[in-house]
């Protein structure tokens, strides 16, 4: 593990190396939540960066009580890679934007809508409210983009997965969108911030409400993809689909508890991918499970500059035309002209680095790295 791993304290560790770059408030947040009551073991992934309160990109085990803030509002985020059909050697942007249209409002509004709806009745419970919300990406650093496998690091685990270096992938980021925002301001009316007792029946009516949030985000992730699939007029396969902010019963480091992720990936579901900003490499790696960073991992390159300072640290450099355009040669769809300066690859850490931390403290095998081709925002209808 060499210098990869910062023990911040007998409870916390921080996965990252000298040159990773990590804001102090986000080390504080960090200790902080430590200080939770029931609150065992903290860690940081290299992405870690301050959230409303709580640090973003860290999984936190706990005993005795379960933390509906720490999960936050975007209950069920996550990523699914989906193998698409597509050669990519024949496919151009202009035709990939062309056919993709617009995929900001409801499902309805496609020709396959009965299909789509009969799948989300066959998925979730009917008194689930937030339906028109599906099959949509939504805001902040959420994303559906196309990319193409550049580089082969493990062969054989790369053909385990049933994958082609000549096919497209499409990589999904969304979540639970509205549904999950509305559970958490439940929670805090009644709660404020404080944890649950995991043996309560407060605790109960929040899991069963936050399980089904998790679902919705699954089957959004799913719905978004065969809504693309479906306007590109191929089919494809689902390779993987984790979530990236949830609570878990778990075991760590021998005791029962719980384990919160807040931004950060599984390690023990499999291989995963994570990505970099919109103009950068994505990563497809194979997790070695470990209770060090409580069976988790960094869920992408993580913020370096806040949302608030983007646009004035890039608009006299950038115009939104730029922007639209990666160094990588990728092409970003964003109508929104604060979400494209907020999500400009400036804004975040290199995905390198963050890869390099993971493999330095023996958390991951590189099993290939994806190349940007078309992201996917918002054509200016994004609703949160």
């Amino acid at each position: 593990m060499g210098n990869y791993v910062q023990l911040l304290s007998a409870r916390v560790n921080l996965i990252a190396s000298a040159d990773t770059w990590i804001e102090g408030d986000a080390i504080a947040q960090l200790q902080n939540t430590a200080k939770l009551p029931g609150m065992h073991y903290v860690s940081g992934m290299p992405d870690l960066h301050p959230g409303r309160g709580y640090p973003v990109g860290a999984a936190f085990f706990s005993t005795e009580y379960i933390y509906p803030a720490l999960i936050g509002g975007d209950i069920g985020c996550g990523m699914a890679l989906w193998q698409t059909n597509l050669d990519t050697r024949k496919v151009s942007h202009s035709k990939l934007d062309k056919k993709i249209g617009n995929i900001d409002g409801p499902l309805c509004d496609e020709a396959q809508g009965e299909e789509w709806q009969a799948l989300i009745a066959s998925q979730l419970p009917a008194e689930i409210g937030f339906r028109p919300a599906l099959g949509t990406i939504g805001g902040g650093n959420h994303f559906a983009e196309l990319q193409c496998f550049d580089e082969i690091h493990d062969v054989e685990a790369f053909a385990a997965l049933g994958l082609n270096k000549a096919q497209l992938q499409l990589l999904v980021h969304s979540g639970s969108r509205g549904l999950g925002q509305h559970i958490l301001r439940q929670h805090i009316d009644q709660h404020g911030h404080q944890g649950l007792l995991a043996d309560s029946n407060e605790c109960r009516a929040y899991l069963a409400e936050h399980d089904q949030a998790v679902r919705f985000a699954e089957v959004n992730r799913l719905l978004i993809a065969q809504r693309i699939l479906a306007k590109l007029g191929t089919d494809g396969a689902q390779i993987l689909d984790v979530n990236h902010n949830l609570v878990l019963p778990a075991q760590m480091h021998g005791q029962p508890g719980w384990i919160h992720r807040k931004g950060a990936t599984p390690a023990d579901q499999g291989a995963v991918v994570i990505p970099g900003s919109r103009g950068d490499y994505s990563y497809l790696v194979q997790p070695m499970a470990s209770d060090l960073s409580l069976q988790s991992l960094a869920h992408g390159a993580g913020r370096k500059w806040m949302r608030s300072e983007c646009k004035g640290r890039l608009s006299s450099r950038y115009t939104v035309a730029q922007l639209s355009r990666t160094k990588l040669g990728s092409q970003v769809i964003c109508a929104d002209r604060v979400l494209i300066y907020e999500e400009a690859p400036e804004a975040y850490k290199p995905a390198s680095n963050i890869i390099a931390t993971l493999v330095g403290a023996g958390l991951v095998n590189v099993i290939a790295r994806l190349k940007p081709v078309l992201t996917y925002k918002t054509r200016g209808e994004c609703c949160e």
